[in-house]
């Protein structure tokens, strides 16, 4: 039996390995399918060479009884095929289990953005595969990179109502709760909903950010239609411009506010305070 990881050399798949290694499962026992064999060489466990775009390089990256994680690919609208091919690939294996990184709320996610997660999940439940869905809510990280270019601007800007809460968590809290399920029993044909233990305000979370950096930082919630056209004066494609607005009113409707416990029920301990995000981004 191989734990195999998907998508192992983005940020996620990364921290993944790095996980499992330090909880003792053997480099021997970990298979990274990265698309290109240098890039992955540094995580220290078997490579595979494959890519979603391609699916004869999945052949042979499965095997009968592994437990397989299927980090979803990161180009929205490609999704679907992308993901297609390693779902194919793990039931002409046989594996044991498939864990796949989807979206939080599953089939009740009712925006743009959630479908391909939809999808996927409904592919892997027809292939009849034992499953488990890693439900994750959005990443903290996403919304502290770049804190230093926030700071000199003194605003966080998008169309979130200022009352809305969003319940994030670190990447590497999700990480941790992908590699137990991957390493320990309990887990098959389950899904966790997974999102941190406190849900914030933008307002609360530029006070944050105003407080550590000592500079003032204001939220600004604007239209749906200047947050797309501000999303595209940056350079971001039309098209994903208008996915991450679809996100804001996601959280605007409350969607991505819940606090079930289950990421911190996994992990064994509280997940990542958004002011411990905030401060390891500020000092980096």
């Amino acid at each position: 039996m191989s734990i195999v990881i998907t998508g192992a050399t983005g940020q996620l798949g990364q921290l993944v390995v790095a996980d499992l290694l330090a909880a003792g499962v053997a480099p021997d026992d970990v298979t990274a399918i990265a698309r290109s064999k240098e890039k992955a060489a540094g995580l220290g466990v078997h490579v595979h060479v494959g890519d979603y775009d391609r699916p004869e390089t999945l052949e042979g990256a499965f095997g009968p009884g592994d437990r397989v994680l299927l980090i979803s690919g990161p180009d929205a609208g490609r999704r679907v095929p992308q993901h297609t091919a390693v779902v194919d690939a793990a039931k002409a294996a046989g594996v044991a289990q498939l864990a796949y990184t989807g979206v939080f709320g599953g089939p009740k996610a009712d925006f743009a953005l959630a479908e391909e997660h939809r999808v996927t999940e409904d592919l892997i439940l027809a292939s009849g595969l034992p499953y488990t869905f890693l439900r994750n809510n959005w990443y903290s990280d996403v919304y502290t990179a770049g804190l230093a270019d926030t700071v000199a601007r003194g605003a966080v800007t998008n169309s979130v109502p200022p009352e809305a809460r969003i319940a994030t968590a670190s990447r590497a809290d999700y990480a941790a709760a992908a590699a137990i399920v991957l390493r320990t029993e309990g887990h098959l044909n389950a899904a966790y909903e997974l999102s941190g233990d406190k849900a914030w305000t933008f307002g609360e979370f530029a006070a944050e950010v105003a407080r550590q950096s000592g500079k003032p930082v204001v939220h600004n919630s604007v239209s749906p239609e200047e947050n797309t056209k501000i999303l595209i004066s940056v350079g971001l494609p039309e098209a994903f411009a208008e996915v991450l607005t679809g996100v804001d009113d996601a959280i605007g409707r409350g969607l991505l506010a819940g606090t079930p416990g289950d990421l911190s029920r996994l992990i064994g301990r509280p997940t990542t305070p958004i002011a411990d995000s905030i401060a390891a981004a500020l000092a980096a």
